[in-house]
């Protein structure tokens, strides 16, 4: 059983792998960038919300 469960996550893995290759072989430049740049750009400054 145990075996059974380690060989389903390994195929799990290798798909997550594979999407995440696929995806930055198939996305041009831009794309890649502006989606590496949304977590640096999610942050709220105090001195753009000033009231």
């Amino acid at each position: 059983m145990t075996l059974f469960i380690f060989t389903g996550d390994m195929l799990v893995m290798l798909f997550m792998v594979v999407v995440v290759v696929w995806v930055f072989w198939k996305s041009s430049d831009d794309t890649i960038k502006r989606s590496a740049e949304i977590p640096l750009k999610d942050e709220v400054r105090e001195d753009e919300h000033a009231v």
